[in-house]
């Protein structure tokens, strides 16, 4: 196991210690989860298909919860619904 220590600026930037970045390229994706009062960073070329597809869920949910909180939803019948669904199905 590798140790390192930074520290972030006041504007949330963390600089990754350049012995812990000799694989990682200029603007590669990474990906940050919080845990259980750890920070794990993560390359994104790294996850599996899974993965993404889970966290791009996880991330358009938060959004959809979002535009609820601030009013910006449809509302319609459960019949309506069900038949926009079916729409939705056939595509």
């Amino acid at each position: 196991m590798e140790i390192a220590i930074t520290k972030m600026s006041s504007k949330g930037q963390v600089v990754i210690p350049a012995e812990m970045r000799t694989d990682i390229k200029e603007g590669e994706k990474l990906i940050v989860i919080r845990s259980n009062g750890q920070i794990i960073m993560k390359k994104a070329t790294e996850l599996d298909k899974k993965m993404e597809e889970d966290l791009e869920f996880a991330r358009r949910t938060e959004e959809a919860y979002r535009e609820i909180e601030r009013g910006e939803f449809t509302s319609m019948p459960a019949d309506k619904f069900l038949k926009e669904l079916e729409k939705w199905a056939k595509k």
